[in-house]
């Protein structure tokens, strides 16, 4: 694997914390019925502090996203863009920055 496709694949497992399962429910809500159910809550993601490492329910602060609001900006880029057009000089439309020049 290169860095890209290392990328990917942890931001694929990342995402898979937030998405529904085959059953509907979301890792993230863990055992809290309310959020995994109620048509209200259901689809009002929490960016918890830390994550359970067995079953992926967040633990910890909600109130503050820290570095788990950053998963909004990987599916994006990673929605847009491959390896191949990323090397390519997509990184520019994706991401919003120039090439640096030496």
């Amino acid at each position: 694997m290169n860095l890209f496709e290392v990328a990917h694949e942890i931001t694929n497992r990342l995402t898979r914390i937030f998405l529904r399962d085959g059953n509907g429910r979301r890792p993230v809500f863990g055992g809290a019925e309310k959020f995994q159910r109620d048509p209200h809550w259901r689809d009002n993601l929490l960016f918890y502090e830390y994550f359970h490492g067995d079953n992926g329910a967040g633990i910890g602060a909600s109130h503050q996203t820290g570095w788990t609001g950053l998963i909004g900006a990987l599916i994006e880029i990673f929605g847009k863009v491959d390896a191949e057009e990323f090397l390519q000089g997509e990184r520019v439309a994706v991401l919003g920055q120039e090439k640096e020049t030496v």
